[in-house]
């Protein structure tokens, strides 16, 4: 499978869905693992990790989008992204939690 991960792009958001140990699990188990450049700088990881795990860097998030199979991200995708979105070949993993609603009581 190749898996993208693009850099989180909402305002204020530093977090990065894949640090390069995960890459690295991937990478082990025959994935192809791209990761937008500088996507995990506001979590403290370098490109340079990221390759060394095995990851490939691609300069913009339309790339990581045009040739992910699975894309990894914290935040919920905007209509944005869909637009690069290659429908072809493209599912989304979301790894995030939308708390709209207080949790109940339980």
């Amino acid at each position: 499978m190749i898996i993208g991960v693009p850099k989180e792009i909402k305002q204020s958001e530093n977090r990065v869905a894949l640090t390069p140990a995960g890459a690295l699990e991937f990478v082990k188990r025959g994935h192809i693992v791209y990761i937008q450049s500088t996507a995990g700088v506001g979590s403290g990881f370098e490109d340079e990790e990221y390759v060394e795990a095995g990851a490939r860097i691609l300069p913009t998030i339309e790339e990581v989008y045009g040739i992910a199979e699975m894309i990894i991200k914290v935040k919920e995708p905007i209509e944005k992204n869909m637009l690069w979105s290659n429908p072809i070949n493209c599912c989304l993993l979301i790894s995030t939690l939308l708390l709209t609603n207080p949790l109940p009581k339980l």
